[in-house]
């Protein structure tokens, strides 16, 4: 199947306990998937141009859970449009196969609001945050998961 072709499984396959909404990855070639939700959006994941590794999927996930955890703050305080730009890496432990610490940061003019509004607008955003983003909540508390192989036959 190339990049380009488009299927949804009838249903989607979802692990036991999880999401109802469909969302799943299908192969598409050695180390190539695509992955797809329900709303009809799709991420190439694997190696190779134009694709995100599982690790950059993870740190990207990090940032956009912070950017929308804080938008409405910051919107508030800055006006509908303002421009924001979220920069995301990791310190990530060869041996050990993992990713030790994450640096997300926030750009975004703030030169137009008194030092009071700054720490105030700063503050407010970092409690939006620290209560909304599940991802951050999840990765800082740590998570388990399941695994489970079936047998079936898979037409798409």
């Amino acid at each position: 199947m190339d990049d380009t072709t488009r299927t949804t499984p009838d249903p989607a396959p979802t692990a036991e306990g999880g999401p109802t909404a469909p969302l799943y990855l299908e192969r598409q070639g050695t180390r190539r998937y695509v992955a797809r939700n329900a709303r009809g959006a799709e991420v190439l994941i694997g190696d190779g141009p134009g694709r995100f590794s599982p690790g950059d999927l993870l740190k990207i996930a990090l940032a956009g859970c912070n950017a929308m955890s804080s938008d409405a703050r910051l919107q508030r305080a800055l006006g509908e449009d303002f421009q924001q730009l979220i920069g995301v890496s990791g310190v990530y432990d060869e041996d050990a196969d993992r990713y030790d610490s994450f640096q997300v940061e926030l750009v975004q003019d703030l030169t137009g609001l008194s030092a009071e509004e700054h720490d105030a607008l700063l503050r407010r955003a970092e409690a939006a945050i620290d209560r909304s983003c599940t991802v951050g909540h999840t990765i800082t508390r740590g998570v388990t998961y399941t695994r489970t192989f079936t047998s079936e036959p898979v037409d798409r």
